[in-house]
């Protein structure tokens, strides 16, 4: 069976940085549903278009379609003694709520000289990014998903 539009497919991932680093990996399949509200990439949804189980599909995005510029005014430096106990390691995350209600995920990535840096972009901000995609199932969604995904639209 093809994948195409009323279709759930179940896929696999792999996600590399603008330098071949893999920053994400997925052989646990993802399910979704084709044509529908996922939180998938367009260009994936696209470039998975007509495949079936055991194709591989890469789809390179550049930053500007991927995760977006990274944005210097969510990059914070303090005195590492402002911070709470547990973010005074470097990786540590947290999230955090701004004056307009928007939640933020900071991740710390440098303590030096007394100092922590957080940063509240994502971590593939300003990056180009490619996805190994491998197809591990394609089959015809149920009337129940059907109907599941016509309430979440409306």
């Amino acid at each position: 069976m093809k994948i195409s539009k009323g279709t759930v497919v179940s896929i696999a991932y792999l996600i590399k940085d603008d330098k071949e680093n893999i920053v994400e990996y997925r052989d646990v399949p993802l399910s979704y549903f084709h044509g529908g509200k996922h939180e998938l990439f367009d260009q994936i949804e696209t470039a998975l278009e007509g495949k079936k189980e055991d194709d591989e599909v890469t789809v390179n995005l550049p930053w500007q379609q991927a995760f977006g510029p990274h944005d210097p005014s969510l990059t914070f430096t303090d005195d590492i003694e402002n911070a709470p106990p547990e973010m005074r390691q470097l990786g540590a995350e947290m999230d955090a709520e701004s004056g307009s209600g928007e939640v933020l995920h900071f991740v710390v990535t440098q303590i030096e000289n007394g100092k922590i840096t957080i940063d509240a972009n994502h971590v593939l901000a300003g990056k180009d990014i490619s996805f190994l995609i491998i197809v591990k199932e394609v089959r015809e969604a149920t009337a129940q998903e059907k109907l599941t995904l016509v309430a979440a639209q409306e």
